[in-house]
Formats: C-alpha cells, structure tokens, sequence
C-alpha cells in the first residue's frame, strides 16, 4: 500500500522519547518542550512559541488571546479544512467565507476587502496544501480595516514567500504537528508571535488560566491545550530533518511534474503550482482532473485504490458544508477546485520509481 502520507522516523525520535519517559518528565513539564519551541519559533524567524496539543486547538487558542468573541467575525477561505473554520465557531465568533484565487487556490485576496464590515476583527489565510497566500495584499487590507492576522500554516512548514518563511507574517500563527504532516509530533501543534504579552497570555490560557506567579490562582477561564514532553522530544528531533523533508517534498514535486508533463500539455491535468513569488513546500502534490479527461476524479481514486495506491480528494467548501450554509452563498472557484482537485501520495519515503509508477497508472485510467 501506498499511503497518502506517513512520518518518517528513525532512531533519534525514538532516543528523545526514551530520554523523556527515563527522566519521568511524560506530561506537560519537561526539557523538550521549551526546546522544541523556541527552535520552531527560531527556524521561522519569530520570537516566541507556544507549543499546543493540536492545531485546532492552537487556532482556538491564538483567537482567544486576540480578544475575537461573540458578535465578532473572522475572515477564511471556504476552501480549507473544517478546523479553521471550527476554531472560530468555538469563540463566538462568526467565520465569513471568500472564495479561491484560481491560480494558486489560497484564499483570494481580491474577495477578502469586499467582505469586511463593523464586525469583522481578523483575516485568517491558510497556506493551502503548502503554497503561501499572497501576504503583502492580505497584510494591506488587514492594515486598512485594523484587522489581525492568524497565518493558519498547519500545511506549510518552511513554505516560504518572497524569501520569508510563512508563520512570520501575522499577529499570530499557527501550526499542526499531525501524523501527515511535514513534521509531526504524533498530536500536536504551536502558536507563534512576536508580542511578548501575546506569547504570555497564551501561555496562561493554554494552562487552565492559572497565574503564573500564584500556584491554584485563575484570573480567567483558560483550556487544557498543552503539548506533553514526549510529544515536543519528536518534535525536536523531526525539526532537525525539516530542511531535507521539504528539499525532498520538492524533489517529488518535480518527478510528478516530469511523469505528468504530457497530460497537463493535453490540458487533461492542471499540475500542483507555485508562484514565482512563493517556494511551495508541496505537503501534498495536487492536480486537477480537467473537463475534457475521460474518468472523473472519484473514479480516479478507486481505480488506484484497487492498486492499493491512496489518492485524496481536495477538502469541500467549508461554505457549503450543513453546519455553515446559512446563507446559501456560492463559491464558484473553490467549489471547482473541490470537484477537480486530486492529492497525490506525497510522503518523503516515495522512491522516483513509485512516482513513476503512480503517474504511469493515473495516465492510463485517464487516457
């Protein structure tokens, strides 16, 4: 089988998790995790890291601290996972949806001003299946309006734009450490800030709201969203291979982009993109299946399912999903994309002969 994704770990996690459990230090308390944060927070270029139990909950988190409740709405893309949208229902808060820029499938930022009213109190762009968001037009209207920035990188670890690795742009960002992604701490996931009483009062709300000075002593409601030190010892030690995984991730990329080269030339496929202001870090390869192709893209899939190979269909529209389709609004770019979009196996133990293989049978099923 050939999975959509999968970690790759070798001795030195296990070693980290070892030297955790032996020094008794299992839970929220221990040497790994002020480690793993301050090296994520320092690979990104930004001051402060505060380490979570996942992603969603480090998005809750980061809204929370920002002061977004009842009354307040929050600008995303509709073409994202459930979770950002989640993290701001969980506030209050009311997520308003922009459609996709078709080019490179990020929330498009010529839809975001359009969508700003009295209420709206932060913008939160997701670096969609690792290709950065056009920033310097996001952080012009965030600017504009006064509104917050919440980089949602869970899928973009060392993506970078215009020479700046995504994370360091926004008020706050955040990121996941799941299984799939580039590097992963099993569970997991960080906020990131600049602002010293920002880092501080995460800090605090992560930890139930208890005073940090007074043991038993809470000022405010906070949450339970720590990360445990066996978690953040695999994530010290993924950190170290980041810069291989993406140069790897980027090298599969581009044996994709050869093996698919034809097909997207017959305008049968739309290959994975990267603008030439952005470096993709390719957490997925993703194509579209385009109109004139003879199979659809659920086809596709069971087709290379029955050769034990796993294809992913892109996420659906939050928008249009029951929880968040009051309005019965459209979203004609991303719902688009959602119909066509295809993500590859994309683990950093695919061999250029398993690329090879996996677009030869894409071809023939589709030609």
């Amino acid at each position: 089988m050939i999975p959509i994704a999968e970690p790759l770990l070798s001795k030195e996690e296990l070693n980290n998790v070892i030297e955790a459990v032996k020094s008794g230090w299992i839970s929220s308390k221990g040497k790994f995790i002020p480690e793993f944060e301050e090296k994520f927070a320092h690979y990104c270029g930004v001051k402060y890291g505060i380490a979570t139990s996942n992603g969603t909950v480090a998005l809750h988190l980061a809204l929370t601290a920002l002061g977004i409740g009842p009354g307040d709405e929050v600008i995303i893309p509709t073409l994202t996972f459930v979770a950002t949208a989640n993290a701001v229902t969980y506030t209050g808060a009311k997520p308003i949806f922009i459609d996709s820029q078709p080019e490179y499938w990020c929330i498009d930022p010529e839809k975001i001003e359009e969508a700003i009213t009295a209420k709206t109190k932060a913008i939160i762009p997701v670096h969609l299946y690792g290709h950065p968001c056009d920033m310097d037009a996001i952080l012009a209207i965030a600017k504009r309006h006064n509104l917050y920035v919440i980089e949602d990188a869970a899928e973009a670890h060392g993506a970078e734009y215009k020479g700046r690795k995504v994370g360091s742009f926004g008020d706050i960002s955040c990121f996941s450490f799941y299984g799939n992604k580039i590097i992963t701490t099993g569970e997991g996931g960080m906020c990131l800030t600049n602002d010293e009483k920002l880092a501080e009062k995460m800090r605090i709300l992560r930890d139930h709201g208890m005073n940090p000075n007074k043991r038993y002593w809470h000022d405010v409601i906070g949450f339970n969203y720590r990360m445990t030190n066996m978690q953040a010892a695999i994530g010290v030690a993924q950190l170290k291979k980041l810069d291989g995984f993406i140069e790897r991730k980027r090298n599969i990329a581009k044996w994709y982009t050869e093996e698919l080269k034809d097909l997207a030339e017959q305008k049968i496929l739309t290959l994975s993109p990267e603008m030439s202001w952005a470096k993709c870090v390719y957490w997925m390869y993703s194509i579209l299946i385009n109109t004139n192709c003879r199979v659809d893209r659920d086809q596709l899939i069971q087709k290379l399912l029955e050769k034990r190979i796993e294809l992913r269909p892109f996420f659906i529209p939050v928008g249009i999903l029951p929880p968040y389709n009051s309005g019965g609004r459209n979203f004609p770019v991303a719902e688009a994309l959602s119909k066509k979009g295809l993500n590859l196996p994309s683990s950093v133990t695919l061999q250029r002969h398993d690329v090879k293989m996996i677009s030869n049978l894409i071809g023939r099923f589709i030609s």
